[in-house]
């Protein structure tokens, strides 16, 4: 599963589209929390993160949305600038 970003201790990864299924999603790790946002709407569709975790990949998302939509299309993964 490549990682797309790493911020404030936060790992973004995407898998590859043949071990996955639909929605587009990211998967976020955040210490002993896991969970995947959808990527349309932005909301977390499976497991859960503390709030401020959330609303830090929620914000970083917004950002990038049409690029990890993009990516989630063209399996085409690359890094994605962190948070800051």
């Amino acid at each position: 599963m490549p990682e797309i970003s790493r911020f404030y201790g936060i790992v973004i990864r995407m898998y590859l589209i043949d071990r996955e299924h639909p929605p587009k999603h990211i998967h976020i790790k955040y210490g002993e929390h896991e969970a995947a946002m959808e990527l349309v709407n932005l909301n977390v569709i499976e497991g859960d993160l503390p709030k401020k975790c959330r609303q830090l990949v929620r914000e970083w998302a917004e950002i990038h949305q049409k690029e990890l939509i993009e990516m989630w299309e063209t399996q085409d993964f690359h890094s994605i600038q962190p948070l800051e």
